[in-house]
């Protein structure tokens, strides 16, 4: 256990730095690039921050098109299972997870029992959860949970035929100094930690969505700093004046007209006034978009979702056209973050029903990628209801409806049908006997 336990804990550590990289683009608090020194040595600590938050964006774009609705299978399954969902509060922490794999490149799902049986989920983030997988069928074999308490180092070591609780009595402690605290069985048989991996190659443990986006998002707040600069010190136009005078105060040379005054006044007939040109700022702009364009092809941001505007406002039809490379890579990314969901509803499964996760067979079932309005899908989905091709249930689905909502329509629908009807249900009661 100790091997095990110091390779996931190195493993943690190996991924700090590059964390707390992208943690910081995720947030606008990345520093200043591509600045020279001797700017910086001028600037001190006079310049605040300029950051243009195009990272953040890029995830949120992404993660506000990935709603699980639901999961097909076996229909107790399906509907004890999303109950199972709303009561761990996954219709919200869903997303969470869908974020921080996103941005960190990785996040977990950790799956195990309540006291009354009933399944529990956390969504886990790539700071503290660590796996190991088999190079063949790229399973989670082992896990390590680690955080730190105001006192102690606490840990779980997840392995598929027991679960390991350890301490260590100091803050801060990575690989040594943990004792065991106590061991239980694993009576699932698997690791019940599941990894989200954002990522379209074998071998890649994650990557982030901010990755390519750090030189050009630099570059952009660079841009965005030298023109505040400029604007500041040569935007406005300087003005200037000759054969006057300079005033002195307590022995240093001053100008006698101060800078906020807006008449100037001599009594030399040879005193001359006039200004400086301003700065041109065109520049900035040509630059700002050149490198606004880069990050869109890196990122398939639309145009719009960017700031960049064109005079007469864009159709309907256009806005979706220009946002289809940011659905079809919404709907990849739900192919790959639909398969770990699975996994997870299989878990939640098993610990319910005590069955082997290998047997049961649910699929998730998302919201459409792509934004169109809500007339528009309905018109679509009511033309395939019609001509046969879709159940109501599932055309529901489509819409958006939950699970629940689905069983509230039809329950509904039939209450309806039944009233049209005319039909008495109490008249088709067994009367008791007089």
């Amino acid at each position: 256990m100790n091997d095990l336990l110091t390779t996931l804990a190195t493993r943690l550590d190996e991924s700090t730095a590059r964390i707390t990289e992208l943690d910081r683009y995720y947030e606008g608090r990345q520093p200043l690039a591509f600045l020279a020194p001797e700017a910086k040595t001028a600037l001190g600590n006079r310049f605040g921050r300029m950051t243009s938050n195009i990272p953040r964006l890029a995830v949120t774009a992404l993660a506000e098109r990935l709603r699980v609705t639901g999961f097909t299978g076996t229909t107790d399954a399906a509907d004890t299972l999303w109950s199972d969902w709303i009561a761990n509060d996954l219709d919200q922490t869903a997303g969470i997870a869908h974020r921080e794999a996103l941005t960190l490149g990785t996040s977990f799902a950790i799956v195990w029992a309540r006291p009354d049986g009933t399944p529990r989920v956390s969504v886990e983030s790539a700071r503290q959860v660590s796996v190991l997988t088999d190079p063949g069928t790229r399973q989670v074999v082992a896990a390590l949970k680690r955080w730190e308490t105001p006192r102690t180092t606490e840990a779980v070591l997840y392995e598929a035929d027991q679960i390991t609780r350890l301490r260590s009595n100091a803050p801060g402690a990575t690989i040594t100094g943990f004792q065991t605290v106590e061991t239980i069985a694993n009576p699932l048989g698997v690791v019940p930690v599941v990894r989200f991996r954002n990522g379209d190659r074998l071998l890649d443990d994650g990557v982030s969505e901010i990755e390519d986006l750090i030189p050009l998002v630099d570059a952009l707040n660079k841009s965005l700093a030298d023109m505040m600069v400029t604007s500041e010190y040569v935007g406005r136009p300087r003005r200037w004046a000759t054969g006057i005078e300079l005033e002195e105060d307590e022995g240093e040379a001053v100008n006698p007209i101060p800078e906020g005054n807006r008449a100037m006044i001599s009594e030399n007939p040879d005193a001359k006034f006039g200004q400086l040109n301003a700065a041109d700022l065109a520049g900035y702009e040509a630059s700002v978009r050149v490198l606004l364009g880069q990050i869109m092809a890196v990122s398939a941001l639309p145009a719009h979702y960017v700031g960049v505007f064109t005079d007469n406002p864009a159709s309907a039809d256009a806005l979706r056209a220009s946002e289809a490379s940011l659905t079809a890579r919404a709907e990849a990314r739900q192919a790959t973050f639909g398969r770990s969901w699975e996994d997870v509803a299989r878990l939640m499964t098993a610990v319910r029903t005590g069955t082997d996760p290998a047997q049961v067979e649910l699929r998730a079932r998302w919201a459409d990628a792509a934004t169109r309005s809500v007339a528009q899908e309905a018109d679509a989905i009511v033309k395939l209801y019609g001509a046969g091709l879709l159940p109501a249930s599932v055309a529901l689905a489509r819409l958006g409806y939950s699970s629940d909502e689905v069983a509230e329509i039809r329950t509904a629908r039939r209450a309806e049908a039944l009233d049209g009807a005319g039909v008495d249900l109490a008249a088709l009661l067994p009367r008791e006997a007089s």
